[in-house]
């Protein structure tokens, strides 16, 4: 679902994971020493990544992904961070390598969440902080909520993303509780994006991305022409903003 070309994952969330990652960020890097080194995990096409090295900079930064397109754009648009292929579940440092690990939109794709956890608490030094993020799936707040809405409407099977780990209130501070860290809070983080044209909205949807790019792509031409007219009657032609509410969890080691 994510080995695509980095621009399309840009496009698809980019517009989105953008912004929030600077309010991410103030989670995430909450009360961590200046000096001290970060990890971005699963870091994507390097959306939190940049945010990490404008505030840190670039030779305080890590970050990795299994995708190696991504890994690719992260590297080349940060060249003095260090950026390695790698999964949140093996993670390639030492222990207590970092001030903060910081896990944005990637709990939920994570193969073991408990284990990806477990490793960003491994690399992460005592007093550091471990957060995650990931989209209100489950209460219909997330950015891909309005597809899986229209589409559930059309195709009651449709099962969405709120199923995922992460996508309900709660699900992210009990991992990391779970991890042993303490003093762990969830927060409520929001962006809104706008866009000019429905197409705007549409498009990024048929390039293939993430559960919601593989559900449009296995839809029949007549189906995915039903799919796009019964969001462009619900959404409109444009302009129209779209909402993303996530909840991001952090705890110290």
């Amino acid at each position: 679902m994510f080995e695509v070309a980095a621009d399309a994952y840009v496009r698809f969330m980019g517009t989105f994971s953008g912004p929030l990652a600077g309010l991410f960020a103030d989670v995430g890097l909450r009360g961590v020493d200046p000096a001290a080194p970060v990890l971005d995990v699963g870091c994507g096409p390097g959306m939190l990544t940049a945010e990490l090295v404008r505030r840190r900079g670039a030779p305080l930064v890590a970050a990795v992904d299994p995708v190696a397109s991504f890994v690719e754009a992260t590297a080349t648009a940060h060249p003095d961070a260090d950026v390695r292929a790698a999964s949140a579940e093996t993670l390639p440092f030492a222990d207590a390598a970092f001030g903060a690990a910081l896990a944005q939109l990637v709990v939920n794709f994570m193969s073991d969440p408990a284990a990806g956890i477990g490793e960003m608490c491994r690399v992460t030094r005592p007093g550091g902080r471990v957060s995650a993020c990931v989209w209100d799936h489950a209460g219909g707040r997330g950015p891909l909520s309005p597809l899986w809405r229209v589409a559930a409407g059309l195709d009651p099977d449709v099962a969405g993303e709120s199923a995922l780990p992460g996508a309900h209130r709660g699900d992210l501070a009990s991992l990391l509780d779970a991890a042993g860290l303490r003093e762990v809070r969830e927060d409520e983080l929001s962006v809104e994006v706008g866009f000019a044209r429905f197409a705007d909205w549409w498009e990024p949807y048929t390039f293939g991305v993430g559960p919601a790019g593989a559900y449009v792509a296995g839809l029949d031409d007549g189906a995915r022409e039903r799919l796009a007219a019964a969001l462009r009657a619900d959404l409109g032609d444009g302009p129209f903003t779209v909402t993303g509410v996530a909840w991001a969890a952090s705890g110290v080691v």
